[in-house]
């Protein structure tokens, strides 16, 4: 079993190292292909604070007055840990008894709930100006932990007014509801979600997220670029869908030669009917003009993004494969080059993990990785937005 620990070093470190770890629980992150850090630009771009285990919206409102409760604690570290936790369980029943059944993070595993809300939501409070402490989850309870003690050992106003100092949370957050561990739902009021809305014009004013959020837009489409008001886009956001659409449409194929590949491999005649014939689709979908017409260089250009680092070799590879996709999609399904590429770029990845080399690791493939052509995290922010355009 592998595993990620760093020195804590710094504040920065600490969140990146977190970051890591909370994308390889992510169900929908898996990256076999390295094509990962375009994947999150684009997402992030778009629409910034969303992650893919991110379920309602409210969830931004509901951690940060549970946190806020228990900053007012004059408790352990430790205590305080135990009871976060616990609170963000109890809050799991409180929206059953509310009558939700779906989007509730924990509603089948109670108190064996790995992933609490406040990982899953921590950095998109951030992200939205409404979390103002800087610091990772962990740092925040070593912050709370210093000033209990602060409280407790000074003598002086002054001491005490640092000690208070701490600020957590948006001062504008609305008030928590009453009965909030009691019954709880998903449903945002009108001030909640006009709170969020100014939260996002003043922390992501260019992101189209922020944009469908302030006119209120909730369409239902599978892509953005299929969105019915993508003409009303700002340019700069109707040229990143649009590189977004034709690297989401060129990088599927690559995807599923992949998985062709394995099953292949694991003499899968059912994985291999299937593949083969979503491939053949994908061929006869691909707008080959569009593809000839793209221009690399400004697409790596609109996708950098200062969180994300996308390496050279995951550029090339980008590059050597629109031109093998230019020469024919029909071709590629048996073309040794198509398949070579793929293969190396693998191995490259995975070195000894690698499916093509390790028989062990193979055998327990399931089917199926990175299969489903890339969204950007577009199912989340059409949820988000639904949830904004509902309130009531």
């Amino acid at each position: 079993m592998s595993s990620l620990a760093w020195i804590d070093f710094d504040e920065a470190e600490r969140q990146r190292a977190q970051r890591i770890m909370a994308l390889f629980q992510e169900r929908e992150t898996r990256d076999e292909l390295g094509l990962g850090a375009i994947r999150d630009s684009i997402a992030d771009h778009l629409f910034p604070g969303t992650s893919t285990i991110q379920t309602r919206l409210r969830y931004m409102l509901f951690i940060p007055w549970l946190y806020r409760e228990l900053e007012k604690r004059e408790a352990p570290e430790a205590q305080l840990r135990i009871e976060a936790r616990d609170t963000e369980i109890r809050l799991a029943d409180a929206l059953k008894a509310g009558g939700e059944s779906n989007g509730i993070i924990g509603r089948d595993a109670g108190p064996r709930l790995q992933r609490l809300p406040s990982s899953v939501y921590w950095a998109g409070l951030g992200a939205w100006g409404i979390r103002v402490f800087p610091g990772s989850l962990d740092s925040l309870f070593v912050a709370l932990r210093g000033r209990s003690r602060s409280r407790r050992a000074s003598s002086g106003e002054d001491t005490l007014a640092d000690a208070e100092a701490l600020s957590v949370w948006n001062p504008a957050l609305p008030p928590m509801p009453g009965d909030l561990l009691e019954r709880a739902v998903f449903s945002l009021t009108t001030d909640e979600a006009q709170f969020l809305i100014d939260r996002l014009v003043a922390s992501q004013p260019t992101a189209l997220l922020t944009m469908l959020a302030r006119e209120g837009i909730d369409a239902d489409c599978d892509y953005i670029w299929t969105h019915p008001h993508l003409s009303a886009f700002p340019s700069a956001a109707r040229r990143l869908v649009r590189h977004g659409e034709i690297f989401s449409q060129v990088m599927h194929g690559a995807a599923l030669l992949y998985n062709l590949a394995l099953s292949e491999l694991r003499q899968r005649d059912d994985w291999i009917d299937e593949y083969r014939g979503r491939l053949e689709a994908w061929s006869d979908e691909l707008d080959a003009g569009a593809v000839r017409a793209w221009s690399l260089d400004d697409f790596w250009y609109v996708v950098e993004h200062p969180a994300h680092a996308v390496r050279p070799a995951a550029k090339r590879f980008v590059s050597e494969w629109r031109d093998l996709v230019l020469t024919g999609t029909a071709q590629l399904i048996s073309a040794p080059a198509a398949r070579r590429l793929i293969e190396e770029r693998e191995r490259r990845l995975k070195t000894s993990q690698s499916r093509y080399a390790n028989h062990a690791v193979r055998d327990r493939w399931t089917g199926a990785s990175g299969a489903d052509r890339l969204s950007f995290r577009w199912a989340q922010a059409k949820s988000h937005l639904r949830d904004l355009a509902h309130a009531e």
